[in-house]
């Protein structure tokens, strides 16, 4: 025959999605040669080398002539070692060296080969696997892919060891390994809330801050407690749901970071350092690859930015946009891509550059007025606007940590349940948390009594509020409500007037 055909489907990836890609061969007579098309980066590029060494070490041979690889579309920019193990099939199907089912296009396929056959694992995999299930389509992946594929509830998935595993199940003469089943983990945490002496009022508000998902400023001498207490809100937060446990497996998926079963529904605090960019912090990359940043892999989970003013100013104006949008829109010139950015934003900072309050009775504050000012000014206005709740974080006196508290100190565990209970009132309510809705819902929402209307007036006009400032203290309010089991009132509006009140101090 003068020339062969053949093709075979896999996929990839494109931020969150995963289209569809067909690999396809033609192999004529004419000067031995392997050349691709379809708009390769380097890492499939260099497949070419990798498949010729894992077909020649399987037993198999690679035909003297001209092989043209075609990985359509043609316009879509493929990277990732994934290809391998779909490329080496076709060139043995064009080769008649094996012969594909009649069904073959109800598979796909993805796994880097080894120079000796053996198929390895590759990152970006589960947007693949979920697009392939909606698709209703067999997928054939490495072995050490199994443990995340098995997150995918109900898809048809198979994992292989060796190319020669999947040749051989091709000619239906063996059966591929399926993915383990996975067991429901309860939530399990090192630290608790307990552990922390003093700070009830700090307590309290990561109660609440737990309850309607509210964001939160800490202000605080170094050694106050301010890193300690916000791991200790991740321990207070619900489980995620499946669909948000999902979209977190996806986006570490992509960014290469193993998903593991027993941490599957579980929550995260990241914490970048102060020195990260604003392409670590948002996403970005070279050319056409964007992959996700901190805020992304905080998705449904905790962003905590300790030493706040430590950051570059524009990493942090950075943040405003997918602060108020929940996600990220990144455009290169070779490609876009959006990221989920649903996050609670925690941040800590010390009150002056020394770290020390102004009034430091101790006399530890060195700093002029000028210092101070010009080191909080590093925190914009706009961001801070953004912040629902701001607290300022004294240090825990000597007594406290010597004396074991005369009343029953509450547990992460007891905390948490009340904020699921009080969750539950709001998805009854309105199908979301309260720092959700919108200025519309929350007026839907609310029905303010005159005296709450009357400070809610005083305190917009004396204290300068802006719009977004006052439905913030809105969102506050009616989480206050929800934990205290009566409607909303002026006692509410004005425990939430108190932790906005460090924004006009700054």
């Amino acid at each position: 025959m003068a020339s062969s055909y053949s093709s075979i489907l896999t996929r990839a990836f494109v931020g969150i999605n995963s289209p569809q890609v067909q690999v396809e061969i033609h192999i004529t007579n004419g000067l031995p040669q392997l050349s691709m098309v379809g708009l390769p980066e380097v890492a499939v590029k260099e497949s070419r080398d990798r498949v010729r060494s894992a077909i020649l070490s399987s037993g198999f041979e690679l035909p003297p002539k001209r092989i043209t690889l075609n990985l359509a579309p043609g316009d879509l920019p493929k990277q990732g070692s994934r290809y391998d193990l779909p490329i080496a099939l076709v060139i043995l199907s064009a080769t008649g060296q094996i012969t594909l089912p009649n069904e073959i296009d109800d598979y796909e396929f993805y796994g880097e080969l080894s120079l000796n056959g053996e198929i390895k694992s590759v990152s970006g995999l589960l947007p693949s696997l979920l697009a392939a299930k909606k698709s209703n389509k067999t997928v054939i992946i490495p072995d050490g892919n199994l443990n995340e594929a098995s997150l995918v509830e109900k898809g048809k998935i198979l994992g292989a060891k060796h190319l020669l595993d999947v040749v051989a199940f091709l000619q239906q003469q063996t059966q591929l390994t399926t993915p383990p089943l996975i067991n429901n983990f309860a939530i399990k945490y090192s630290e608790d809330i307990a552990d922390v002496q003093g700070q009830l009022q700090a307590k309290r508000l990561l109660e609440i801050c737990a309850t309607g998902g509210h964001s939160l400023l800490m202000i605080g001498e170094p050694g106050s407690g301010k890193s300690m207490l916000a791991t200790r809100l991740l321990t207070l937060l619900p489980e995620l749901t499946q669909q948000q446990a999902i979209e977190t497996a996806v986006i570490k998926s992509i960014s290469g970071i193993p998903v593991r079963a027993e941490t599957f529904m579980h929550r995260q605090i990241v914490a970048p350092h102060h020195s990260v960019t604003a392409a670590a912090l948002i996403g970005g990359g070279s050319g056409s690859i964007i992959k996700p940043g901190a805020i992304s892999l905080a998705n449904n989970s905790i962003l905590f930015l300790d030493e706040l003013p430590e950051f570059r100013r524009d990493v942090l104006e950075a943040l405003r946009e997918p602060l108020e949008s929940k996600k990220v829109s990144i455009s290169r010139v070779n490609g876009h891509a959006t990221y989920p950015a649903n996050v609670q934003l925690i941040a800590a900072c010390n009150p002056t550059p020394s770290g020390f309050f102004a009034d430091d009775h101790l006399g530890r504050c060195k700093d002029t007025p000028e210092q101070i000012s010009r080191y909080m000014q590093k925190i914009s206005g706009p961001l801070l606007d953004r912040i629902d709740c701001y607290l300022e974080i004294k240090p825990v006196s000597f007594a406290q940590l010597q004396t074991t508290p005369q009343f029953i100190v509450e547990d992460s565990a007891t905390i948490r349940q009340r904020v699921i209970n009080n969750r539950k009132k709001q998805f009854a309510r309105q199908g979301k948390l309260n720092t959700e809705l919108s200025a519309k819902e929350l007026k839907a929402s609310i029905d303010l009594d005159e005296p709450s209307i009357k400070l809610l007036e005083n305190a917009v006009n004396k204290l300068g509020l802006s719009a977004r400032g006052y439905h913030r203290i809105l969102k506050i309010s009616l989480t206050l409500a929800d934990m205290s089991g009566d409607k909303l009132n002026m006692v509410h509006v004005g425990e939430a007037l108190s932790y906005r009140k460090l924004n006009n101090n700054l």
